[in-house]
């Protein structure tokens, strides 16, 4: 079926998180999508509330071959029924990797910039946060593989943890990349744990290559997470999995879980998961044409109006980020700014020291919405320069 990615739906009053506001604030920030999810996802949960019955659930053969065909087909990941964990979220199992590879005390090592839960989760977990920014380079983040070995080396790092496509940056690690990546963990024994849930929204002529695929002799040190909430616009039903293949790994991992009873989903998300994979791949096809468009807007609306605005085009995701920094000198007074103007947007320097007078775009969202954030954008800054 052909999907109206222009319909603006009204999102206010419904408890989204995405538009709290009382006013006509355009929001361009929190990453969902204001698109109606795919019908047959919508099609299932009806049918689900239609049985009447809501009672204790738990995955079926038929969800676990939805995900094995599902990342098979696309991505060469092999998996089996073993090798797949259920997850409230990508953040849960963040915390939860803390526990499966490291001791209180003991390092984590992140990118800068990175999302947010990524240093909270090390921090509140008692781990030391010791970070490695990235190297801009022609427009585009590269991973520093001399600082990474170094701070491993200094700070006797026990596990890093990856973005892979990388919010905020939008950067699809090449194979070349994560390969060297993996040779200087491997050296130093470091746990690597992938998040990789913006990998369907990987866009046109780039590749993601799950971790997984890669860690051949070294599975016993590398977990991936990922959820079909990103991809489908389905993030209030929460749900996400852990893929290990390593025997012994998946078992330790499904011990720290049973500690506190976190791996289970409810009935909606696994439906939704099951249809999402069986059947959703038409919606997200055109969702990421539709998307596409979006980004080559922004680019274009941001080059004529903004030219001082440097902006790093996302090789995933549909998020967008931005160096305002010829347009403001302190990072709340920009977000302020904006946001007067009845526009918000991610602000830069909530992901790190390196998104310092940066800020992120999310344009997943109907043009005419799009379009009106961008103008309030251009009156916003103007007033400033």
């Amino acid at each position: 079926m052909q999907y109206n990615f222009d319909e603006i739906v009204d999102r206010r009053n419904t408890g989204s998180l995405k538009w709290h506001y009382t006013d006509d604030t355009i929001p361009l920030w929190v990453a969902d999508m204001d698109f109606k999810a795919a019908q047959p996802i919508l099609n299932a949960i009806e049918q689900t509330v239609q049985h009447g019955i809501l009672g204790y659930t738990k995955p079926t053969d038929a969800l676990y071959d939805s995900i094995i065909n599902w990342h098979g087909s696309r991505y060469n990941l092999q998996l089996e029924k073993q090798n797949i964990l259920f997850s409230p979220g990508v953040v849960p199992s963040l915390a939860l990797m803390m526990n499966v590879f490291t001791k209180v005390g003991e390092a984590v090592m992140v990118n800068d910039p990175i999302y947010t839960p990524f240093t909270t989760k090390v921090e509140q977990n008692g781990r030391k946060l010791v970070l490695s920014a990235l190297k801009e380079d022609e427009g585009k983040y590269r991973l520093d593989l001399a600082d990474i070995e170094a701070k491993i080396i200094e700070h006797e790092v026990k596990l890093y943890l990856l973005c892979n496509p990388h919010n905020p940056g939008g950067r699809v690690w090449t194979k070349d990349e994560l390969e060297a990546l993996l040779a200087i963990c491997k050296k130093h024994n470091v746990a690597i744990v992938s998040d990789e849930i913006h990998q369907d929204l990987t866009l046109t002529d780039h590749t993601f290559i799950p971790f997984l695929t890669l860690a051949k002799g070294y599975e016993h040190n590398v977990v991936s997470l990922t959820s079909m909430t990103k991809t489908f616009n389905i993030a209030g039903i929460k749900g996400s999995m852990i893929f290990a293949t390593d025997k012994e790994l998946v078992k330790k991992i499904s011990q720290q879980q049973n500690l506190n009873d976190e791996y289970e989903l409810n009935l909606f998300a696994y439906t939704a998961m099951r249809v999402a994979y069986e059947q959703g791949g038409e919606w997200l096809e055109q969702a990421l044409s539709y998307i596409e468009a979006n980004i080559e807007l922004t680019v274009q609306f941001l080059e004529a109006h903004l030219p001082k605005i440097k902006v790093m085009r996302p090789e995933a995701s549909y998020l967008i980020w931005v160096d305002c920094s010829a347009y403001a000198q302190e990072d709340q007074v920009l977000y302020d700014t904006l946001r007067a103007a009845k526009v918000e947007l991610s602000a830069g320097f909530k992901y790190g020291e390196e998104g310092h007078l940066k800020m992120r775009i999310n344009v997943a969202c109907p043009r005419a919405l799009l379009l009106e954030g961008l103008n309030r954008m251009h009156s916003a800054l103007g007033d400033i320069t």
